[in-house]
């Protein structure tokens, strides 16, 4: 079977985005999300509300937006 997992990287990069960047507008700290989002996911944990929250806030836009803009283009088998 394979698993799901969200590409945080490459949104970042596609959205001209750092974790620095995200951490400072976000006000989540920059070691919090770092780890976070280079994380291994797994289907269970694909993100957290956190890690939405973060992105969300750091674009000036709704949770609902980003994910998504993340299940559309964003979302990649572990198999490819």
């Amino acid at each position: 079977m394979s698993k799901m997992r969200i590409d945080v990287k490459a949104y970042l990069d596609a959205n001209h985005l750092t974790i620095y960047q995200v951490a400072k507008h976000s006000g989540y700290g920059y070691t919090t999300l770092h780890k976070s989002f280079n994380k291994q996911q797994s289907q269970a944990t694909s993100l957290n509300l956190r890690d939405l929250d973060a992105l969300s806030r750091a674009q000036h836009q709704a949770m609902w937006e980003v994910l998504r803009e993340l299940e559309e283009h964003y979302l990649k088998d572990d198999d490819e």
